[in-house]
């Protein structure tokens, strides 16, 4: 599924928009907030939602190859995350709703977690 898709199905704010962002595809959704777990987890093509809005989820993301961090509760990263993500090329987005609510919501549009 297309990252646009769901940034407009699920009424998402783009915090950071990569030069790829057209052309981003979301193979599955990990949630989770330890890092450790999610490099031990997460796949490539992943959207992620974390609690986390510190650097760190950057060089994750990065490592793994996300299609993007999506941050729910309406958290901010600081500026120097911001500026950072932009630097790579990681697309963040935001939604007021929560980490539950929104992976609902991606499993209805089709999204699952595990993947073959």
């Amino acid at each position: 599924m297309k990252l646009q898709e769901i940034v407009k199905n699920l009424g998402l704010e783009v915090l950071v928009k990569s030069n790829t962002f057209d052309q981003q595809i979301v193979e599955g959704v990990y949630v989770c907030d330890l890092l450790s777990n999610v490099m031990a987890h997460g796949r490539e093509n992943d959207l992620w939602i974390t609690i986390q809005t510190h650097q760190n989820i950057l060089a994750v993301a990065s490592l793994l190859n996300f299609s993007a961090i999506l941050l729910p509760e309406n958290l901010n990263p600081d500026r120097e995350t911001l500026m950072k993500a932009e630097k790579e090329n990681i697309i963040l987005l935001k939604s007021s709703q929560t980490a539950f609510t929104l992976a609902g919501q991606l499993y209805e549009l089709g999204l699952r977690g595990e993947r073959g």
